[in-house]
C-alpha cells in the first residue's frame, strides 16, 4: 500500500526553524539525553555491560571503517588493470584520472602511431617472458593496455600514473644559465621532477612507455620527453638486488644516449626500443650534465692513463715530445664537418666524436688541449656521462667533459652527422644536441679565461684573483682567445688587439708560465716559438703601439681583502 503523495505545493524539505525554536529544540534533546543517560543507569549491570560492549564495538568498527577510508584516499597512485569487468567500473575514477591529467598538459599526449607488429616482434626476444610477473605500463590509454595483456596473458599489468610538472618547469628552468656555486646570495635549488608512485608489488620485469612527440618544437629538449624517461629509469633502478629490468621505450626519435645507452640496447625495431640497463650504472645516473700537457696532469697528482688523439699530420718529432711527457697516443683519422667551410676553423672538429671509439676505458675525462690543470680532477670519474659546466642558455661547455666510450653511440654521431644543425658549427653545438640531458660540475674545473662587458670591477678583480691564486683555488683554466704559448713571455698578446682584449688578462698568462717553468727541462724545447711565430708577434706590438692601442694596459688594481677572503675560503 503505497501512502500519500505529496503535493506539488508541499516542500519536500523542512522549513528552517526559527532561532527561538531551534533553541528550544536543542534544549529538549539535550534533557532527552540526560534522561536516557540517568535511566541507563538503573538498569540490571548484566544488561549494562552488555550495552558497554556494543557501544565500544561500534567505536571500533568507525574508527575501522576511517581508517580503510584514510589508507584509500592516500594509497599511491597506481591502478591495477587486471580487475574483473564489474570492479573495473567501480574504480573507473582512477583511470579517468590518469586520462585527465593527460589531456590537462599537451606536453604529455602521445600520438604516436604503435606498430604491434613490431612491438610484438622485440618481446618474442626475451626467452623468460613467461615467467614474469609484472607488466609497468605507462602513458598507454585503455585499448592499448588490453593489446598488453593480449601479448603478455600470463603477467600482472599495471597501469602507472606519472603527475606532471607545474607549467613553470621549462628546460630553462632545469638548466639555468647561471648558478650562485659560491652561495654569496643563496643556496641553490634544483627543481623536482614526480616520481611513479609503486608499492613494491607485483615483481616489475618489463616497463613499458609510451613518449610524447612533440614533432613541432624542440622535441630533444621537451621536459615530458626527458620526465617520461627519468621515470622509468627510477623506477628500473628501484629493483632489488641484480634482478633484471626491461625497459621498453616507444619514440620516433631516439632515447637520451646516456641514460638508456646502446650498450644496454637488447632489441630495436623501428620506434620500438628495448633495453636490458645495467642497474648499478643506471642508479648511478638516476641519482644524478685531447690535450693539456701531460706533466701538468701528472704534477696535479692524477695516476691515470694520459691518451691523446691525433692524427698524420703530427710531425715524428713532436710525437717524440708527446711519448717524452707520458702521453699514449692514437692516431686517428679525422672526421670532417660536412657544414663546416673548406679550411674553417671548425672544418675538421668532429674528429672529437673519436672519443667515444676508445673502448678500453669505461670513462674518459675529455680536457681541451687549450687548458691549464692546476689541482687534481680525478674526481670527475665519479660522474657520469654527460658530466660538463654551463657555456650558455641551456648549454654545456664540452671543454672539459665525461665520456663513456662506445662503439654504437659513436655509430650515433655518425648518423646524424648531415641533419643535425650546430648552433656554433662545431662540435660543441652538434654535441648538444645529441646530449640534451647532461650534468653540472663546478665552474672551477673548468673556469674560462675571458671578461664580459657587463663584468663590474670586483667582479674582474675577483677572476684576476683567482687566475693568480697559489695554492690555487681553481682546478681548470680555460684559455680563451690567444693561447699563452703562442704569446711572448712578458704579456698577454690579446692586448694587441681590441676585439680579443676581453680574453686579455696579465696574471692568468703569468700562471701558465710559471707551470711551463715547473715542467722539466728536456720538454720546454717543444713549446718554443718559431722565428716566424716570434716575427709576426712581434709586428703585432709594434702596430698596436702605432695604432695607440695599449698593448700592455696595467691590469685593475687588486683589492688584497678580496684575494685574502677568497684564500681563506678554499682553507
Amino acid at each position: 500500500m503505497r501512502g500519500p503523495s505529496l503535493s506539488p505545493k508541499e516542500p519536500r524539505h523542512r522549513v528552517a526553524a526559527s532561532p527561538a525554536e531551534e533553541t528550544n529544540r536543542r534544549g529538549f534533546q539535550r534533557k532527552k539525553v540526560f534522561r536516557d543517560v540517568e535511566k541507563a543507569l538503573h538498569v540490571p549491570i548484566r544488561y549494562r555491560n552488555w550495552n558497554c560492549k556494543i557501544s565500544t564495538l561500534k567505536v571500533v568498527l568507525v574508527i575501522l571503517f576511517v581508517g580503510s577510508l584514510i589508507t584509500l584516499l592516500r594509497s599511491p597512485a597506481v591502478y591495477i588493470s587486471d580487475l574483473p569487468s564489474n570492479l573495473a567500473s567501480r574504480h573507473g575514477f582512477i583511470d579517468k584520472s590518469i586520462g585527465d591529467g593527460a589531456a590537462a598538459d599537451p606536453r604529455y599526449i602521445s600520438t604516436l602511431d604503435v606498430n604491434r607488429d613490431q612491438i610484438s616482434n622485440v618481446i618474442e626476444k626475451l626467452t623468460d617472458r613467461d615467467e614474469y610477473q609484472g607488466i609497468g605500463l605507462l602513458n598507454f590509454n585503455n585499448t592499448k593496455t588490453d593489446q598488453w595483456k593480449q601479448l603478455l596473458p600470463n603477467a600482472e599489468h599495471v597501469v602507472l600514473q606519472l603527475d606532471h610538472v607545474t607549467g613553470n618547469v621549462t628546460w630553462e628552468s632545469l638548466y639555468p644559465e647561471w648558478i650562485d656555486e659560491e652561495e654569496e646570495f643563496e643556496v641553490p635549488k634544483c627543481p623536482s621532477l614526480p616520481s611513479l608512485q609503486f608499492p613494491g608489488k607485483p615483481q616489475i620485469d618489463l616497463i613499458a612507455v609510451k613518449l610524447p612527440c612533440n614533432k613541432a618544437g624542440k622535441w630533444s629538449r621537451d621536459v615530458s620527453h626527458l620526465h617520461f624517461q627519468l621515470a622509468a629509469a627510477r623506477l628500473a633502478a628501484s629493483a632489488k638486488g641484480l634482478h633484471p629490468v626491461h625497459v621498453l621505450l616507444l619514440t620516433d626519435r631516439f632515447p637520451l644516449p646516456n641514460l638508456f645507452t646502446c650498450k644496454d640496447l637488447f632489441a630495436h625495431e623501428g620506434n620500438t626500443w628495448l633495453y636490458t640497463p645495467n642497474l648499478h650504472r643506471l642508479r648511478e645516473k638516476a641519482r644524478l650534465p685531447v690535450g693539456s700537457s701531460a706533466q701538468i696532469i701528472r704534477m696535479s697528482g692524477s695516476t691515470r692513463d694520459l691518451v691523446i688523439l691525433v692524427d698524420d699530420s703530427i710531425s715524428d718529432y713532436h710525437r717524440g715530445g708527446l711519448e717524452a711527457a707520458e702521453w699514449k697516443i692514437y692516431t686517428i683519422q679525422r672526421i670532417r664537418n660536412p657544414k663546416a667551410e673548406p679550411e674553417a676553423y671548425n672544418e675538421w672538429n668532429y674528429s672529437k666524436f673519436r672519443l667515444w671509439q676508445l673502448t678500453d676505458y669505461d670513462k674518459i675525462i675529455f680536457i681541451d688541449a687549450d687548458l691549464l690543470i692546476l689541482r687534481n680532477i680525478d674526481f670527475l670519474f665519479e660522474m657520469p656521462e654527460i658530466s660538463a659546466i654551463g657555456n650558455n642558455a641551456t648549454l654545456f661547455n664540452s671543454g672539459v667533459m665525461i665520456v663513456e666510450p662506445s662503439n654504437c653511440t659513436f655509430q650515433l654521431l655518425m648518423d646524424h652527422i648531415n641533419e643535425i644543425e650546430s648552433y656554433n658549427g662545431g662540435d660543441q653545438g652538434y654535441l648538444n644536441e645529441i646530449f640534451t640531458w647532461w650534468h653540472r660540475i663546478p665552474k672551477h674545473v673548468n673556469f674560462l679565461k675571458h671578461f664580459w662587458d657587463g663584468d663590474e670591477e670586483e667582479k674582474k678583480q675577483m677572476k684576476t684573483c683567482l687566475f693568480g691564486a697559489d695554492p690555487p683555488i681553481l682546478f681548470v683554466i680555460h684559455y680563451l682567445g690567444n693561447k699563452p704559448w703562442l704569446c711572448f713571455r712578458d704579456y698577454d698578446c690579446n692586448w694587441n688587439a681590441d676585439i680579443l682584449q676581453e680574453f686579455a688578462s696579465d696574471v692568468a698568462h703569468k700562471t701558465w708560465w710559471k707551470v711551463h717553468d715547473a715542467m722539466p727541462q728536456n720538454l720546454h724545447k717543444y713549446c718554443l716559438l718559431r722565428s716566424k711565430q716570434k716575427a709576426q708577434l712581434e709586428w703585432d706590438r709594434r702596430q698596436a703601439e702605432k695604432d695607440n692601442s695599449t698593448a700592455t694596459p696595467s691590469p685593475p688594481a687588486i683589492k688584497k681583502g678580496i684575494c685574502l677572503a677568497m684564500t681563506k675560503l678554499k682553507t
